[in-house]
């Protein structure tokens, strides 16, 4: 059965991803070593056999209970997704201190103590710890989960949902299991295991309380480029397979709330009635509106509401923002309202800053919802950057275009629904931006440097995470790209190695370099940290990039250089390179 499958497999993807890295020291440690019964001397006594099944045991069940009931409760109260986000520091905390004072730790498993077992004197069976480890877990969103959650935020929970959380909780316990009887054998194992216990028992609680503090004060956003996601290309492949994409739609990406949209085909020439527009959830952020407020479609009734799905980043949503800009400009006095959606596809997408200079770049005035957990993007079932919802003024979705183009046909639609809404408005006349969408097959596809994305590798050799030694081939297929010298591959980006090609000052490109065999007349890049590239294009100019900061686009390909042949890219340590854009 594909949901069974699919959410067994999610889990177990999910299972030995980074995200469970906090939870493993106290399923280890308190797999293998439990505190003394209530009333007796405070010591650390062997663990019984069946205390990590009763560990796992708990964590599944206050997964799958908070992971519906969390998600359901978000959707009814409105409450923010950091709820849930500082729900999971609160219980890194509790646990922390519990393993610092076992006392504390009875009082935590004190209400469980009733619970069948054999004697209570032989102390905590440990499924008390695991409902509070169960919590920990949904922050950690991947593609099952989001579909488990958007189920749960809409009230959409059948028993296809249930099946999918079940079996994805399993998924997830399979690796942790593994895990926690190795800290039980571990215990059993090592002489003088019962005096030791306390000091690593001590050591993990104080790592737990750093953590907890870490994310109270987003540390880890901070880090995560450098904590490297080694699932995620795992997970989006498991996604996008036949059986993904039918179990997840039968899991919850697929509700009331959003089956009408398949009755919209992609860029049609006329209005449809697509079903009343999913809701807008989920937002960690709302930028361009009042004191940050956020806004609630059921209020903007009256008005025609273009949704335009973005990242700051895309090459494709910068071609067509200049015209969701024109229109705002043009029609937002005469009943349209914008909202561009931002949902990032890297992690530093997430930041931010980095999105208000995007606003500011693009000249963007409209208001930006930050949809960083992809819940928006979710509900509405979304695939594409760029992509736009028209919505009328009773609230329908009436036409959606997916990725660059059609703009023409999307503002003639736009008019017709204002004129219908405001009948005695008298409109401007239409928009002239250029329409600079390539045509269709005609450059060189995004390409992407990170070990999680990478299809177009010219060789030799394989393209893999980590530190590898590069060559370019002797002869370079069109639409690919090579490395040579040094590198280190990271799930999203690649830089240089330390001691690369023997660069001299820090910032200054050295031997190692990128080759792309190219076609576009506009060739960008996506660039982090410090320092200057530099840039040879083949028959045409050469010249020198400074980097400076965060990621952001930068071209390297003139309008005066050939629009196809080959590209080199010299890259110096501390500069990271996301990927290359072409039109």
């Amino acid at each position: 059965m594909d949901i069974v499958l699919i959410g067994l497999l999610g889990g177990l993807i999910t299972g030995i991803s980074p995200c469970i890295l906090p939870v493993l020291p106290v399923i280890f440690l308190t797999a293998g070593a439990q505190p003394a019964a209530p009333g007796k001397t405070p010591e650390v006594i062997p663990a019984k056999r069946s205390r990590p099944f009763w560990i796992i045991a708990g964590l599944v069940l206050s997964f799958s209970v908070v992971t519906l009931l969390g998600s359901l409760l978000l959707g009814l109260l409105n409450i923010p997704q950091s709820g849930i986000r500082w729900a999971g520091v609160a219980v890194l905390l509790i646990i922390g201190v519990g393993m610092l004072f076992p006392g504390f730790e009875q009082l935590l498993e004190k209400p469980f103590q009733r619970l069948p077992r054999r004697k209570v004197g032989e102390g905590g069976n440990g499924f008390g710890m695991g409902l509070a480890l169960g919590t920990v877990f949904v922050p950690c969103a991947g593609p099952v989960l989001a579909a488990i959650i958007v189920a749960g935020a809409t009230g959409q929970i059948g028993p296809e949902t249930v099946l999918l959380t079940v079996s994805f909780a399993l998924g997830v316990a399979i690796p942790l299991l593994a895990f926690a009887l190795a800290g039980r054998s571990v215990a059993q194992r090592i002489r003088g295991f019962r005096k030791r216990e306390r000091t690593i028992r001590i050591v993990g609680g104080v790592a737990l309380i750093a953590l907890a503090v870490a994310l109270a004060f987003n540390v880890p956003q901070a880090l995560q480029r450098l904590l490297p996601d080694y699932t995620s290309g795992i997970q989006r492949d498991l996604a996008e397979s036949d059986a993904g994409k039918s179990a997840l739609n039968l899991g919850g990406l697929v509700t009331d709330e959003n089956r009408d949209l398949d009755k919209c085909a992609n860029d049609a020439k006329e209005l449809a009635e697509c079903g009343k527009a999913p809701a807008i959830k989920g937002i960690e952020t709302w930028l361009n509106t009042p004191d940050g407020q956020a806004l609630n479609l059921d209020e903007l009734k009256g008005q025609v509401v273009l949704i335009d799905f973005w990242a700051y980043s895309c090459i494709n949503c910068q071609r067509s923002i200049p015209h969701v800009v024109a229109w705002d400009k043009a029609y937002g006095d005469k009943g349209l309202t914008v909202i561009g959606v931002h949902s990032p596809e890297y992690a530093f997408e997430k930041e931010q800053s980095n999105v208000e200079a995007g606003i500011k770049d693009f000249g963007i005035e409209y208001p930006v919802a930050m949809d960083n957990n992809l819940s928006t993007w979710t509900n509405y079932r979304n695939r594409y950057w760029p992509a736009h919802y028209l919505i009328d003024a009773e609230g329908t979705v009436r036409h959606i275009s997916f990725g660059e183009g059609n703009y023409e046909t999307t503002e003639k639609l736009m008019r017709e629904l204002l004129a219908d809404a405001n009948p005695d408005e008298q409109l401007p006349g239409a928009t002239d931006v250029t329409d600079v969408t390539p045509e269709q097959g005609s450059t060189t596809p995004e390409t992407f440097l990170g070990s999680s994305k990478d299809r177009n590798f010219a060789g030799p050799g394989k393209y893999s995470a980590g530190e590898n030694t590069y060559e370019l081939p002797k002869a370079q297929a069109k639409d690919t790209f090579a490395l040579e010298g040094d590198w280190n591959i990271e799930t999203q980006y690649a830089t240089p190695a330390d001691g690369a090609g023997g660069a001299g000052e820090a910032g200054k490109a050295g031997e190692s370099k990128i080759r792309l065999a190219y076609r576009g007349q506009e060739v960008r890049a996506v660039v982090a940290g410090s320092g200057t590239i530099e840039v040879a294009v083949e028959g045409g100019g050469t010249r020198s990039v400074k980097i400076d900061g965060t990621p952001k686009s930068y071209r390297l390909v003139e309008a005066d250089d050939p629009d196809k042949g080959t590209l080199d890219v010299q890259v110096p340590q501390g500069v990271q390179v996301y990927s290359f854009t072409f039109g």
